[in-house]
């Protein structure tokens, strides 16, 4: 029979990784300044399974599968990542397992094809007479593959005869000559096929329909039994195989279980011994052959068991990891008497990692000859520990692999009576220390001398001290994570300081997942509530669907202390943080729910009051990438919910419809509620001026063809086009309408100050670009008078408003760029004085900062003289790639998701956060540091040049005295 319709579902990586030192790159910093400013850290993610090996050095490793899509090898005496593979999103990993085990590279990968709706299984057969390697098998759909271990060539694939069937168990013989294949379908229809491992050709098949439809998960209970369950998750088919017949018994699951409620789901531990798992409890189940299973034991708090690990010929063993008041107990138990224990030891840990969700069992022999067991254990927080002896080895902070928004708060000011001189060095060590520094500026120190300087300059430079500096580069970058965690992180050496997994984001909470959306600074105090502690907003949801009802948080950003939760009433569809205050200096928040209903948050009468005054200026826009429609909206006094005076009405002012069959929606980008712009007047170079277009309200949209709207090469270039629009967001006009033929997604853009630039590839020449457009006010234009401006007749203050009709002048241009991109930012500065760099993130997962100017579409071929007086480089077709301007240096940062900019108070600088797998953060400084010193810079050396000179300037005069005094004798 032909094969169904081929596309690639599943590839196969075998061998999987090892080793390997990387080679030093050359980074744009000198060798003693490395960690200086920035630091690097490596995470792989919410692990979701493991498989232990040893090595013949002895050394202990546990690979390990990741919902990051990543394949790492974790030392287990340390838990540090012995080698790290990072797949991309778009071939996603569903299962691991260990085959040949012996190298660290891929070896070799596979492409399988398969039918569309299959749910591929994984089956690593040991190695057998009939079998020269170690076969892997691969299920899908109605198809088996059979794939070699060492050069992952198919050997055999096979499809099955049931239409509709859908394979659920891979098992094979003793002997290891048989491979059995259990699948479903049409819901009710049971097969077994017997096919050979060493052809796959089928050598029995049997087929049973059972009553009622089946949910899809069957267990193995025994060697010719299985465990399945049925669509209403009531009742359990024991399903035995005999003589090539199958016969069947029905057990209800309220009969086992009593009081079952919410989801759950079966586990085989071998040795007809079945786990049934509820969010809040584990019952343990023993098979009485097809007759019925009985209750061994049960837990009634929440745990977690492992699989079955093989310790003698017939006896396995398994753990269960259950939480105990504020510690966790781990349980090993043998399959051949559950009733009994092998170990029971209770273990101290952080109480803000939640429930345990994954067990990972592992022995070792001890000094006496018996069997010691340790355990992977999977936390609800993401984290990752390794118990042993009753107590945590080590343990991960694998959460913050899944970062899903990032704010910032100021530390604490420094007391009274608590003076940085208590730290200083004696006068010794003082002088030691510039002598030190001194023989470095001169480059005659040896390397334990460069490593001492190092040291010294850690030490001195007081990054990592807990109160806040004066040039304001220490500071706390407060992160939220998928599983709901909020953690702070030093900005000095990005040690965590706390964290907090949210009650009201756990899933336990509600008996449904919710999800963290974003966090927002609520509360930052100044003047009169300056002794108050800054706090955060938490806004996340109940549920999956928009209807859900919303979820709030207030932390204190200093401790991590929740000060307040609560479960709206209401559900979250959009996120609106405004720039007014109340009188305690809590920031205002507009919740817009799924009725296009406005709440006000905080709901106290001050806010209210505030907001009230505001009103009428205030406008917000939403964009329905669904629907392909932008809408503008005022709100209303009133609301359709009685006595909620903190609920306000919409009105829809305008919309913009596209046109589905030309247009879909891609992106829509606006200014940060937090830029600075320190002019809104630029001078060029014949000292003409040209006035910014500063609104706040200008929004950037750009939409594709829909046959654009795939990956790139989906559509051909006279199929394919962008569309980017400049869109005011208070009246819907649209400023400004550029198409580019041709061209097609991903795009990414940023919109700052009067400008937006964008990223796109271009069809046509088969290389990305890069677009910028940049605005300017006409309106303004008069102000260019000196007379207007001495006699008061200008419109400097006027009003500015959007219903006015503005008067703009665009100048674009578009440039080739070698990279794909995943992220882009824009440096922000505390004044806004600062010129600005573009921060790329790139295919090859590091950050470029790209000058701005490069970017001007007023650049030329040949510019005038007073272009270039004024600094403008000369046109060329492409962006420059400059390796000093890759501010990661070497580093990577897997997966790269989001960049963050944070201005210092030092106008010069600004903090750069990147985040993905990994964690990246360091300082930049776009146009140096022209307002302070930095910390290379030398005071011995100094000190000695100015007494040297000091000393030449007296013994000159003692010269000349003496000179003069023999001229005067002569």
């Amino acid at each position: 029979m032909a094969a169904p319709p081929r596309r690639p579902l599943l590839t196969l990586l075998a061998g999987l990784l090892v080793v390997a030192s990387l080679a030093t790159l050359a980074e744009a910093i000198y060798e003693d300044q490395v960690g200086l400013a920035d630091w690097h850290q490596k995470y792989i993610g919410k692990v979701k399974q493991a498989v232990y090996h040893s090595q013949k050095s002895g050394r202990r490793r546990v690979v390990v599968l990741t919902e990051e899509n990543v394949i790492a090898s974790l030392d287990l005496r340390s838990g540090d990542i012995f080698w790290r593979h990072v797949i991309d999103k778009n071939d996603l990993l569903d299962q691991l397992s260990l085959s040949l085990g012996k190298y660290g590279q891929m070896i070799w990968e596979t492409n399988l094809q398969t039918s569309t709706a299959s749910n591929p299984q994984l089956h690593v057969m040991p190695n057998s007479k009939v079998t020269k390697d170690n076969l892997v098998l691969v299920s899908a759909g109605r198809w088996i593959y059979a794939v070699s271990s060492i050069d992952g060539s198919i050997s055999w694939e096979k499809e099955l005869s049931l239409d509709g069937l859908e394979t659920k168990q891979i098992l094979q013989s003793p002997e290891n000559d048989i491979v059995y294949a259990v699948g479903i379908a049409r819901s009710s229809k049971l097969a077994l096929y017997h096919l050979s491992a060493k052809t796959g050709e089928v050598l029995k098949d049997i087929q049973e329909s059972l009553p009622g439809e089946l949910s899809g998960e069957i267990v193995l209970g025994s060697d010719d039994v299985l465990v399945a369950l049925n669509k209403a998750r009531s009742s359990l088919f024991l399903i035995k195989f005999n003589s090539g017949r199958i016969s069947y018994n029905k057990v209800h699951v309220s009969d086992l279980v009593q009081d079952l409620s919410g989801t759950f789901k079966l586990q085989s531990l071998s040795n007809g011994v079945i786990a049934l798992q509820t969010p809040s409890t584990v019952s343990l189940l023993k098979l009485k052959d097809t007759d019925g299973l009985e209750v061994v034991q049960r837990f009634d708090q929440p745990a977690a068991l492992s699989d079955a690990l093989t310790i003698a010929e017939k006896d396995q063993a398994f753990a269960v990891v259950r939480h105990v008041g504020s510690q966790i107990e781990f349980i090993v138990k043998f399959t051949s008497d559950v009733s009994s224990e092998i170990i029971r030891e209770k273990v101290n840990i952080d109480q803000h990692r939640g429930n345990v969700e994954k067990v990972f069992l592992n022995s070792y022999i001890r000094t006496d000859k018996s069997h010691g067991f340790r355990a992977l254990v999977v936390m609800e927080d993401h984290s990752l520990l390794l118990i042993q002896q009753g107590k945590v080895v080590w343990s991960r902070e694998d959460g913050l692999a899944s970062i899903v928004d990032v704010t910032t708060s100021e530390l604490p000011v420094e007391k009274d009576g608590v003076s940085v001189a208590d730290v200083e060095h004696n006068l010794f060590e003082w002088l030691k220390g510039h002598m030190l520094k001194l023989k470095g500026t001169l480059m005659l120190a040896n390397a334990d001398e460069v490593a001492a300087i190092q040291a010294l300059r850690l030490k001195s430079s007081e990054k990592n001290k807990m109160t806040r500096d004066h040039n304001g580069f220490r500071k706390l970058l407060i992160v939220l994570t998928k599983a709901g965690k909020v953690i702070a992180l030093h900005t000095g050496d990005g040690r965590i300081i706390w964290s907090n997994l949210l009650p009201s984001l756990r899933a336990s909470r509600f008996g449904v997942m919710p999800s963290a959306l974003r966090i927002y600074q609520w509360q930052v105090p100044h003047h009169s509530v300056m002794r108050e502690n800054p706090s955060v907003l938490v806004v996340g949801k109940s549920g999956a669907e928009s209807s859900a009802p919303g979820v709030f948080s207030i932390l204190d950003s200093y401790s991590g202390e929740e000060l307040n939760a609560m479960k709206l009433d209401h559900s979250v569809v959009q996120i609106i943080p405004l720039t007014l205050k109340d009188l305690s200096e809590q920031r205002l928040h507009l919740i817009v729910d799924s009725n296009s209903n406005a709440h006000l948050y905080p709901k106290s009468p001050d806010a209210l009051d505030v907001f009230l005054h505001e009103m009428p200026n205030l406008y917000f826009y939403s964009v329905d990438i669904l629907a392909n429609v932008i809408r503008g909206y005022s709100l209303q006094k009133s609301c359709d919910i009685e006595g909620d005076e903190y609920c306000f009405s919409t009105k829809e002012l305008w919309s913009i419809i596209f046109p589905s069959d030309s247009e879909r929606i891609a992106i829509s980008e606006t200014r940060k509620m937090n830029e600075v712009v320190h002019t809104q007047a630029k001078t060029i170079g014949d000292h003409d001026v040209m006035y910014k277009y500063l609104s706040k309200n200008l929004v950037f949209v750009a939409t594709v063809s829909p046959k654009a709207a795939g990956d790139i090469g989906s559509a051909l270039p006279e199929e394919a086009s962008l569309v980017a629009y400049l869109i005011d967001a208070v009246t819907g006009r649209i400023l400004h309408r550029v198409t580019h033929h041709g061209a097609q997604g991903p795009i990414h853009a940023v919109l700052s100050e009067n400008w937006v630039v964008y990223h796109y590839f271009n069809l046509r020449a088969h290389r990305f670009e890069m677009a910028v457009i940049e605005i300017y006010d006409q309106s303004r234009a008069d102000n260019k008078d000196v007379m207007k401006l001495i006699l008061g007749k200008h419109n400097l203050s006027a009003p500015i408003t959007s219903y006015a009709g503005p008067e703009v002048v665009v100048k674009s241009q578009s440039y080739f760029f070698t990279h794909s991109v995943k992220a882009m930012a824009v440096t922000q500065t505390a004044k806004g004085i600062t010129s600005k760099q573009l921060l790329i993130g790139t295919i090859s997962d590091q950050v470029l900062a790209l000058d701005k100017r490069y970017l001007d579409p007023r650049r030329s071929a040949n510019p005038t003289q007073q272009e270039k007086e004024e600094g403008i480089i000369p046109l060329t077709d492409s962006l420059p790639i400059i390796p000093q301007s890759f501010v990661t240096h070497s580093h990577q940062v897997e997966a790269l998701r989001g960049i963050v900019s944070i201005p210092a108070k030092l106008e010069s600088t600004t903090l750069v956060f990147t985040y993905g797998v990994d964690l990246f953060y360091t300082q930049l400084a776009p146009s140096r540091t022209y307002d302070s010193l930095t910390d290379e810079f030398s005071y011995a050396l100094l000190l000695i040049t100015i007494a040297v000179l000091v000393a030449a300037i007296i013994v000159t005069w003692i010269w000349s005295k003496k000179k003069e005094l023999r001229d005067k004798w002569r």
